[in-house]
C-alpha cells in the first residue's frame, strides 16, 4: 500500500525563502473529490526538469493501517499512488475537471522530512502552506522528533476545508468573511 504520511502548517512572513532548494508552478484539477476522502487528481508542473511533468493521482483514507497508526490525528496518513502521464493528456483532463487551483510550489531544505511550501495563487490568494512527507519507515520517530520552523504558525493538518481539493471546490475568497479573516489572522 502507498501511504502518504504529512503533517501541513499555515506559514507566516518570508523567512522560508532561505531555505529554497527549487520551485515549480503547479496547475491540479480534481475530476473527482468525495465526501469519503477519495480524490482523482490531474497535476501538471512547470520548472526545472527535475520537478517538472505531469500526474494522475488517487488518494483515499487509508485502509488496513499497522496497530501503531490507530490514534494518529485524523488527515496524517492517507493513500496515494501517483502516476506520470503525457502533458497532452494533463491538458486535456485539466480542461475535463470541474475544480482547479494554480500554486507556487517550493522545495525546501528543512530536516524532519520532505519539505514542500505552497503560495496559492488567484482567488485561494494570500494562503502559504508548509507540508512535510514523513518517511513510512520512520514516521513515528519522525512524528515526534519534528520541530517545525517558526514561520509555521498553525497545524492545519486533519483541516479537511484547506486540503488542496477542498480549496478548489472552494476557494478561499469565497469563504464567509469571517472564517477567512479567523485563518488569515493567524498570520498577521
Amino acid at each position: 500500500m502507498a501511504l502518504e504520511i504529512e503533517r501541513r502548517f499555515l506559514v507566516q512572513g518570508d523567512d522560508w525563502r532561505q531555505h529554497i532548494r527549487w520551485q515549480a508552478r503547479l496547475q491540479q484539477g480534481y475530476l473527482v473529490a468525495a465526501a469519503d476522502g477519495v480524490t482523482v487528481r490531474v497535476r501538471s508542473a512547470s520548472g526545472l526538469p527535475a520537478v517538472a511533468g505531469a500526474w494522475l493521482t488517487l488518494k483515499a483514507r487509508p485502509g488496513g493501517l499497522p496497530a501503531a497508526a490507530v490514534a494518529l490525528p485524523e488527515g496524517l496518513v492517507r493513500q496515494e499512488f501517483e502516476y506520470p502521464i503525457p502533458a497532452g493528456d494533463a491538458e486535456a483532463l485539466l480542461a475535463l475537471a470541474p475544480q482547479r487551483l494554480s500554486k507556487w510550489r517550493y522545495g525546501l531544505d528543512l530536516p524532519g522530512g520532505e519539505w514542500v511550501l505552497d503560495v496559492f495563487e488567484a482567488e485561494n490568494a494570500p494562503l502559504v502552506v508548509a507540508e512535510v512527507e514523513l518517511a513510512p519507515a520512520t514516521w513515528e520517530r519522525s512524528l515526534v522528533e519534528l520541530e517545525p520552523p517558526a514561520w509555521c504558525v498553525r497545524e492545519l493538518t486533519g483541516r479537511h476545508e484547506l486540503s488542496n481539493a477542498a480549496l478548489a471546490r472552494s476557494p478561499l475568497a469565497h469563504w464567509p468573511q469571517a472564517q477567512r479573516q479567523e485563518l488569515l489572522e493567524a498570520v498577521r
